[in-house]
């Protein structure tokens, strides 16, 4: 591959970069339905990274999910006040407190991620397994580098590090 400025390249990236829309565009016509039966994306991103990662004080939720902690705070409220995250006294820090998931929480998680799982495996049907995998293994590199890219991303584009992202 040449450099990243040369024509063929840049059309390429268009190329990711007008799926990525698109598909973006799609994601968020599922989390406004989703929202309207329960859930909002972001709750939904809060309680899985808790969930995926164990508790944590609501400060570090915020760094881990790029969000302002004035935000994870009404988000949090909400999630607790539905019995999906729970506050518990710091083991560190007896005065702080660290959110964690209830049973409750990671049992809603689990039942959504089948829902997911079973709906991506049904858009999967029509490819040959070799595909199917080979796809994973470069979406899962895609997704990874894009993750380690993020920080730039963010600070090259005056965005600071609490810009909204998600996980």
């Amino acid at each position: 591959m040449g450099s990243v400025d040369a024509e063929p390249e840049l059309e390429l990236a268009d190329r990711v970069g007008t799926a990525m829309v698109r598909l973006n565009r799609m994601t968020a016509c599922v989390n406004a339905q989703a929202g309207k039966t329960g859930m909002e994306k972001s709750a939904f991103i809060l309680l899985a990274t808790l969930v995926h990662q164990g508790p944590m004080r609501s400060s570090a939720l915020a760094e881990v999910v790029f969000s302002d902690p004035s935000t994870i705070s009404r988000q949090v409220a909400a999630l607790v006040k539905d019995g999906l995250v729970e506050r518990r006294a710091d083991p560190e820090d007896g005065r702080a407190s660290v959110l964690a998931a209830t049973a409750t929480g990671e049992q809603l998680l689990q039942e959504r991620r089948r829902m997911r799982n079973v709906a991506i495996a049904r858009m999967f049907e029509g490819w040959s397994d070799p595909d199917w995998v080979r796809f994973a293994e470069l979406f899962e590199r895609f997704v990874g580098d894009y993750e380690s890219a993020l920080p730039s991303f963010l600070s090259e584009g005056g965005l600071g590090p609490r810009s909204g992202g998600e996980k």
